[in-house]
Order: C-alpha cells, then sequence, then structure tokens
C-alpha cells in the first residue's frame, strides 16, 4: 500500500514541480485568495498542446489542492520536500530502475513511519484463547449501568469543555520551500 502511494507521490511531485512559482496571492478581498496561473505553469514547460496536464489543472481537485497547499507558511510534509528537493534526483533515477525502486521503499517507509509514530502500538499481539476456554462457566454478568451517575458524568464533560480553550494541533508551521522555479524544470 505504502508504495504504491510513494509512486504516485513521486509522480505528482514531477507533475506538479515548479507550482509554487505560478502561484499569486491576491488580497483585494478581506481573505486573501491563492491563484494559480495556468497559463504561465503550461507555457514555462512546453506543454500548452498538453491535453491531459490541461484538464487536471482545470480539475476541482487541483483547485483543492492549490487553496490548500498554496499558503506559503503553513506545516511542510513529504510532498513539498519531493517538490523542492528531490524533482532532479527522481529524473536522474528514471534510467536506473533499482535506484528508483530504492527511492519508491524509502518514500513508503518514510509515509509508515508518518502514520504509525509508533509501532509499537499499532500491532499489539492478541493472546490466543487457551484450549477449552469457551466451556468456562465461571464468566461474570456485565454489570448494570447507573443511568442517574452516566447522566451526571456527562454533563459534568460538558460543563467543563463549555469552560477549556479549544484544542490545537501542535503541527510546526514554516515557510514552504519553493523549489526549482518552473522555467528551469524539464518536460518528462
Amino acid at each position: 500500500d505504502k508504495e504504491v502511494r510513494a509512486i504516485f507521490l513521486r509522480l505528482f511531485a514531477q507533475l506538479f514541480q515548479g507550482y509554487r512559482s505560478c502561484l499569486q496571492l491576491i488580497r483585494i478581498h478581506a481573505e486573501p485568495v491563492i491563484h494559480f496561473h495556468k497559463a504561465a505553469f503550461l507555457g514555462q514547460r512546453g506543454l500548452i498542446e498538453n491535453d491531459f496536464l490541461t484538464k487536471v489543472l482545470n480539475g476541482m481537485a487541483f483547485a483543492g489542492f492549490v487553496s490548500e497547499r498554496g499558503p506559503p507558511f503553513r506545516t511542510c510534509d513529504l510532498f513539498d520536500e519531493l517538490v523542492a528537493f528531490e524533482v532532479e534526483r527522481i529524473k536522474a533515477e528514471e534510467g536506473n530502475p533499482p535506484k528508483m525502486i530504492k527511492h519508491v521503499r524509502e518514500l513508503a517507509e518514510q509515509l509508515f513511519k508518518n502514520e504509525n509514530p509508533n509501532p509499537h502500538i499499532a500491532f499489539q499481539k492478541v493472546p490466543r484463547p487457551t484450549e477449552g476456554s469457551h466451556l468456562r462457566v465461571h464468566i461474570l454478568p456485565f454489570p448494570r449501568i447507573n443511568e442517574c451517575r452516566v447522566q451526571e458524568l456527562l454533563q459534568e464533560g460538558l460543563t467543563r469543555s463549555q469552560g477549556a480553550p479549544p484544542a490545537t494541533r501542535g503541527d510546526k508551521k514554516c515557510v514552504v520551500p519553493a523549489g526549482p522555479p518552473v522555467g528551469m524544470c524539464t518536460c518528462f
């Protein structure tokens, strides 16, 4: 699963290399709007006649991509690092399948680590039931729940949560690396 995702990550890094240099921040609205200059992107890469890339850039998924990844100050991830620093490595590996496979496996490992920061917790072994355990009769019945106490605890939790500040994630924001400009990107 992670290796397939790593292959797609490499593909999109190549496909969108230099996209950050074609982002424009429009500040005439109350909230700044990020616009992607499609014609400049396609023109500088010499792909104006490429129907596939034109359709990708006109799609709703790409509009969401621009609005999510466009801000210059946000949490960076593996895709940002690939687009900014690894595109040349990806191109160099095209003629060398063992190096390509090694890089895909490295990316897959990084994806796995990002999703499972504590691997010892993710894979706990459940002991196999002993022989004849299903024949035991000394199983205690589930205790009755005191409905009044449950309501009290719920109300107490609601009261506490209303006065508490909203929880925020501790993602560290940074300036997103721009990578090479579109003019320096070569066609694939």
